[in-house]
């Protein structure tokens, strides 16, 4: 059974469509409690990524499912 997209989830989806690959942190805190919804949908991609060389830890990254 597949649910539909809130209008809320919606604003979400499109504004990491308009940013490409977007760094978790950088996004509005609201913004943030919707993604675990759109990725269970299987509408976006949460991966860990070092953001350079010498980073001791990974950061998390969303993208668009198949972009």
């Amino acid at each position: 059974m597949k649910r539909e997209m809130t209008g809320f989830e919606k604003q979400v989806y499109d504004y990491i469509k308009e940013r490409g690959e977007l760094l978790i942190s950088n996004m509005p805190v609201r913004m943030m409690g919707a993604i675990p919804n759109l990725k269970n949908m299987g509408l976006v991609e949460v991966y860990k990524e070092f953001t350079n060389r010498w980073a001791s830890k990974k950061r998390k990254f969303v993208k668009i499912r198949g972009a």
